[in-house]
């Protein structure tokens, strides 16, 4: 498609993911110009995120949409494991009941919920502009007045910066600096394809009921980070994640972790007979409420990663119901501007009052000692093996004499109580 015909647009979103196609939705369904530019071929074709989607803000834009959505499996089962080398220490919480539309969570591949997404904004009204690279902003008098993507321009009243995690429009109009080690993880995943009934066998799942599943100890080689499991319609996505800050120090490779993690006793017969079909990496923000970008400026305002809305409390991570929620308010930030004629600094402001109000920041400050928390080596070297030790001593039997099950519990118990408190503290 040829751009750049001297058409000015009231918005430009750059980034088709969750965040961009929301926020051009609901721009569009308010009766503004919008255009949409994706660099993959189309919406979802780069991202490679399969993972968790809690549906509460999702609902509110499109009402019911798991009906028609590409979704991969309603999840009805949590499990949190503690690893070792050779075991596990597993809870599991199961909620097998009828669903609520804005308490569930959903498995998705995001390669194809994207794409669906942006069908949805063009039905609105957007024009999807795909297979171009944004290569910078247009800017008068230190104001955001469009973006250049090769010998094309596009001007426009105001900018959404949807690019992701690493945005480097974001840099470039000063909204964020680079990227340190210390507010991202690595992320490595494998999609294995096994089968419908394959997965509910191994997993005690119904038809359509899902499963997540995250892994700390032994599976990021004693660094901070994790493993994940998700179990999609006929595949699981499988994978570890390690904090940039910690990954010097390992003296495995990403993959080399990711390949352990396949071999445990625990995954490895899950997995067996499975069909590799997909392998990828990606940078996931961690930083937390203190790592956010300026979240608007003269002519611009940054959504979803590319503003570092993401939650890692450990045991859960919430991204896409943040990328969603901020779409929409800085859409509904950007009408307002666009009633008032006023695309300025003072004007965008209002979207940060709109965060303010909303779930996305009371619960960054609720959970802002999260990333110190998780900066803690005991939870990934001491706690799975005390909790190993703890449950091998509740649960052997070898004609010893019996210790008294108070006595087993307060070698390990008082421990992890000490350390559970801290992290409450924390978080």
């Amino acid at each position: 498609m040829e751009i750049g015909m001297g058409e000015k647009f009231d918005a430009v979103v750059v980034g088709g993911g969750i965040a961009g196609c929301v926020a051009a939705t609901v721009m569009a369904r308010a009766g503004l110009e919008v255009i949409l530019v994706e660099r993959g071929n189309f919406s979802g074709s780069k991202n490679v995120t399969g993972g968790r989607l809690y549906s509460h803000s999702l609902e509110k834009i499109f009402p019911g949409f798991a009906k028609e959505a590409p979704i991969e499996r309603r999840v009805t089962r949590d499990r949190l494991s503690f690893t070792t080398p050779e075991n596990a220490v597993t809870l599991e919480y199961s909620c097998s009941g009828p669903g609520n539309a804005e308490k569930d969570s959903y498995v998705v591949c995001r390669s194809r919920f994207d794409r669906w997404l942006a069908e949805k904004a063009e039905e609105a009204g957007v024009m999807m502009i795909c297979g171009i690279r944004v290569d910078d902003l247009i800017m008068k008098d230190g104001k955001v007045c469009g973006i250049i993507a090769g010998e094309d321009e596009i001007e426009a009243d105001v900018v959404v910066l949807a690019d992701g995690v690493n945005s480097l429009l974001g840099q470039k109009c000063g909204l964020k600096s680079e990227l340190t080690p210390k507010q991202v993880a690595l992320g490595t995943k494998e999609v294995i394809e096994l089968g419908e009934k394959v997965i509910e066998e191994r997993f005690g799942l119904a038809k359509g009921e899902g499963l997540s599943w995250i892994f700390s100890g032994s599976v990021s080689g004693g660094a901070a980070g994790g493993g994940f499991l998700y179990t999609n319609s006929d595949s699981i996505s499988l994978g570890v994640t390690v904090n940039l800050n910690d990954i010097e120090r390992l003296d495995k490779t990403i993959p080399q972790l990711l390949e352990e993690f396949k071999h445990h006793p625990v995954i490895e017969p899950i997995i067996r007979g499975g069909k590799l079909v997909e392998y990828s990496g990606h940078l996931i923000p961690e930083g937390g409420i203190n790592a956010l970008s300026t979240l608007y400026g003269d002519g611009v305002l940054a959504v979803g990663d590319a503003a570092g809305l993401v939650i890692n409390l450990g045991y859960q991570v919430r991204g896409m119901d943040l990328a969603v929620a901020s779409g929409e308010l800085a859409a509904k930030a950007i009408i307002e501007a666009k009633n008032n004629g006023d695309f300025s600094t003072s004007s965008l402001k209002r979207y940060e009052e709109l965060l303010k109000d909303s779930f996305i920041i009371k619960d960054l400050e609720s959970y802002k000692g999260a990333p110190e928390f998780l900066e803690n080596s005991r939870l990934y070297q001491g706690a799975p093996q005390q909790l190993d030790h703890m449950m091998a001593d509740l649960f052997t039997v070898d004609g010893q004499n019996a210790r008294h099950l108070a006595e087993k519990l307060m070698d390990t118990g008082g421990w992890l109580r000490t350390e559970l408190i801290k992290g409450a503290e924390l978080l």
